[in-house]
């Protein structure tokens, strides 16, 4: 059975659990605890070397770090992940925009005050970020106006990778009132078949 390591609350470790239960792929959580340095330990680092969660092992001793690589891995075959080249571009697109436009902002924003709870100590640095988080808010916003998904028309591990992270955007102090095509793309994800929460994918 594959191996997931994660943190209960982490989008990242999030989009993996949701690929597989929606992908019908059985799997084992190993809660990591990242706030108690769990992720930093020898045994771990031997695992993955760059001392980050989430962590796939598919098979005893063969690992995969990096959650968007997760969902290509995973997603390879079907419907998640197009044969088209043009298409599956596309979706790699979204992948990429979500770790360089979106993650660093909104989910780090959250990380500060959901998780880590230190909005106080990094305020300087949240008022600097949250305008860019609210900016790829706005790129995702023009984008759903005109297609039901990130990608097109159908639902892919694009949809997966970006909702993680703005489902909970909220928990940082983001307000997505003014992004309706957002919100009504929320709600359609959470009807996509084999739907968890994030909460329920850690059990």
């Amino acid at each position: 059975m594959i191996t997931l390591y994660g943190y209960t609350g982490s989008g990242n470790c999030y989009k993996p659990a949701l690929a597989m239960r929606q992908l019908g792929i059985a799997y084992e959580w190993r809660e990591v605890d990242i706030l108690k340095g769990e992720s930093r330990t020898p045994a771990f680092l031997a695992k993955n070397a760059n001392g980050r969660i989430p962590l796939l092992e598919p098979e005893p001793g063969r690992y995969l770090a990096e959650s968007n690589a997760m969902l290509c891995w995973l997603a390879e075959g079907t419907p998640l992940l197009p044969e088209n080249r043009w298409a599956r571009a596309k979706v790699l697109e979204w992948l990429f925009f979500e770790q360089y436009s979106h993650e660093p902002y909104i989910a780090t924003v959250r990380y500060w005050v959901a998780i880590e709870k230190s909005a106080e100590a990094n305020q300087a640095r949240i008022a600097e970020r949250m305008p860019r988080g609210y900016a790829a808010l706005g790129v995702m916003e023009t984008q759903l106006a005109k297609t039901p998904y990130l990608a097109g028309e159908n639902y892919t591990v694009a949809d997966i990778a970006l909702y993680a992270y703005t489902h909970v955007a909220d928990e940082g102090g983001f307000d997505l009132a003014g992004y309706p095509a957002v919100r009504a793309w929320l709600d359609r994800i959470t009807a996509t078949p084999g739907f968890v929460t994030m909460a329920a994918s850690a059990a």
